[in-house]
C-alpha cells in the first residue's frame, strides 16, 4: 500500500504515518521544517518540505509525487487561530492564515493529487465536528469553524471531480490529546488515527463526498 500524508509535523498527521508504517505501507510524507524532514524518513518515511500557506512551497508538490499511485492520500495540514468565544471580529492577519492553511492550502494541493492517485483510492481531508452546520451549538473558535465549514465544501466538490476514481471523505477526528485538542481531550491520537485508519480501510464508493466521524458514523454538513 503506498500512503499520503500532507502535514506530518505532529500530532495527527506524524501519527498516521507511524501506524502506516508499522502496517508495512510505503508512506510518503511532508513537514515544513528540516528538523522535522530527518525525523520521518529516519522512521522509514520518504518526506519533503511543503508548507501549504505558502504559494511557492505548495507549488512543487506534483513534481514531487509524479507517478506515485497513492492508495491513500491524507490532508492534515491545519491551524486553529484565535480562541474566540462569540462573535469576537479576527483581524486580517489572523484571518488570513487560518484560511489560507485550512482552506487554500488544500485548494493548492488537492489538484495536484489528482494524477497520482491509484485507481480506486481514498483521499481523506482533517475537518472537525465545528466544521458542521447542521449539527452546530456552540459559537467559540467561530473563524477555525468557517474555515472547516469551507474545507468540507472543497471536499464535497473534490469528491464530485473524481467520482468513478476515488472516494472523498472528510473526517471529524475526535477530541484528540494534541497541542490544538489539549491534554485533557478524551482520545489519544493512537486511539483517533487506529479508527480512521480502519474507516478508511472499509470505505465504499457509494460513501464517495461524506462527513465522517473518527469511527466512520456520519456526521451532517
Amino acid at each position: 500500500m503506498r500512503v499520503l500524508v500532507i502535514g506530518a509535523s505532529r500530532g495527527l498527521g506524524r501519527e498516521f504515518v507511524r501506524q502506516y508504517l508499522a502496517g508495512k505501507a510505503q508512506v510518503t510524507a511532508t513537514a515544513r521544517q528540516a528538523e522535522q524532514i530527518a525525523e520521518l524518513e529516519a522512521a522509514g518515511a520518504t518526506a519533503f518540505t511543503l508548507d501549504v500557506g505558502d504559494a511557492v512551497s505548495a507549488s512543487g508538490v506534483a513534481w514531487r509525487i509524479d507517478n506515485a499511485n497513492f492508495d491513500v492520500a491524507i490532508v492534515n495540514a491545519g491551524v486553529y487561530g484565535p480562541r474566540h468565544q462569540g462573535l469576537e471580529t479576527p483581524s486580517e492577519t489572523d484571518f488570513d492564515a487560518v484560511m489560507h492553511t485550512n482552506v487554500l492550502g488544500a485548494m493548492r494541493v488537492i489538484p495536484q493529487l489528482v494524477d497520482a492517485l491509484a485507481p480506486g483510492a481514498r483521499l481523506a481531508v482533517l475537518s472537525s465536528r465545528m466544521g458542521s452546520i447542521g449539527a452546530r451549538e456552540s459559537t467559540s473558535g467561530w473563524l477555525y469553524r468557517a474555515s472547516k465549514a469551507a474545507l468540507n465544501s472543497v471536499l464535497k466538490d473534490v469528491s464530485l471531480q473524481l467520482a468513478g476514481r476515488a472516494t472523498c471523505v472528510a473526517f471529524h477526528p475526535g477530541w484528540v490529546q494534541t497541542d490544538m485538542g489539549g491534554a485533557g481531550a478524551s482520545l489519544t491520537p493512537a486511539r483517533s488515527v487506529a479508527d480512521m485508519r480502519r474507516t478508511i480501510a472499509a470505505l465504499t464508493p457509494a460513501q464517495n463526498g461524506s462527513f465522517l466521524n473518527h469511527d466512520g458514523s456520519a456526521i451532517p454538513w
